[in-house]
């Protein structure tokens, strides 16, 4: 894990759109590319940034840098609520196996192998997103009843477990907890909410210490041969997450935020239909993207 001027040095002024590695590359995501090393994988984060699930021509300088550097933050910070897939001795192992290509080290993570859940476990705190959209329309968060008259943005009575499918494709589809029960079996969903709850509420916390607001955010989990549970992919990212600005915050209306919003937010001023490949965008909105994560990583490695 690099320090905050280390990160801020080592930001690239052209994206990586591709690494290339001489590993044998088993899955290629939207932004990380996974190299099988045996009994260990070997994850790297591109700049390629998406938006409505299509992976946008360019990318962000930095932004895999920036995710993971966060993510590892992350990990270290949470390791006393549950384990997660990162190696014994995680920087001398990741440097060894990058030994001809340090240039990739800060934005990758050599990580147990494990069998991902097929469950996104998300928490929300706050009404925002595809949570207001669904309060808009049924009065509910999914299974969950709430008080009428909520405003957009508006914090909810509790932070709420709303797990979806971790679709292949497509769309992940929001699920209730007799769905995700038979997903994942009812043992392990206990164990995923109760821990999902558990990093959400430590993650509002320690945003909070940093003059930000976690409104919501997604946690994956993976399972080893024996059973053992583990926090895995990237965690309370600009990604996965939705940070706000405490400051100037005030429920009724949509939030400044530290993610790709902003992205989303341009693109839908433009004549669009979200199908591939998508638009380039104007090099003042990948500059102020990268800002945008950039600051969230200040706020709170700061």
């Amino acid at each position: 894990m690099l320090s905050l001027e280390q990160i801020r040095s080592l930001l690239p002024d052209e994206p990586l759109r591709t690494p290339e590695l001489p590993f044998e590359k088993v899955a290629s995501g939207k932004v990380r590319e996974i190299y099988d090393l045996g009994p260990r994988l070997l994850i790297v984060a591109s700049d390629r940034l998406s938006a409505f699930d299509v992976i946008l021509p360019g990318g962000v300088p930095g932004k895999g840098i920036l995710l993971t550097q966060l993510s590892l933050w992350w990990f270290a910070q949470t390791g006393s609520i549950m384990q997660n897939h990162l190696v014994d001795h995680h920087d001398e192992a990741l440097a060894e196996v990058l030994t001809n290509h340090p240039e990739y080290i800060p934005r990758s993570m050599l990580v147990r192998k494990l069998e991902p859940l097929k469950l996104e476990a998300v928490v929300r705190g706050y009404l925002a997103g595809a949570g207001w959209k669904e309060y808009k329309n049924t009065g509910k968060l999914w299974q969950h009843e709430l008080p009428t008259g909520m405003q957009e943005s508006e914090a909810l009575p509790e932070p709420l477990f709303t797990p979806t499918t971790k679709a292949e494709a497509g769309h992940d589809l929001p699920v209730d907890d007799e769905e995700a029960k038979k997903i994942v079996g009812a043992e392990r969903f206990e164990a995923v909410k109760k821990t999902a709850l558990s990093l959400y509420d430590f993650g509002t916390r320690k945003a909070a210490e940093a003059g930000l607001i976690l409104a919501d955010t997604k946690f994956e989990f993976g399972g080893s041969a024996d059973g053992e549970l583990f926090l895995i992919d990237e965690v309370l990212t600009p990604d996965s997450s939705r940070y706000w600005p405490r400051e100037g915050y005030a429920p009724g209306k949509t939030q400044p935020a530290f993610d790709k919003q902003y992205v989303r937010d341009y693109l839908e001023t433009l004549d669009w239909d979200k199908t591939y490949p998508g638009p380039d965008l104007p090099g003042k909105v990948v500059y102020n993207t990268r800002q945008k994560y950039l600051e969230a990583l200040e706020h709170l490695m700061g």
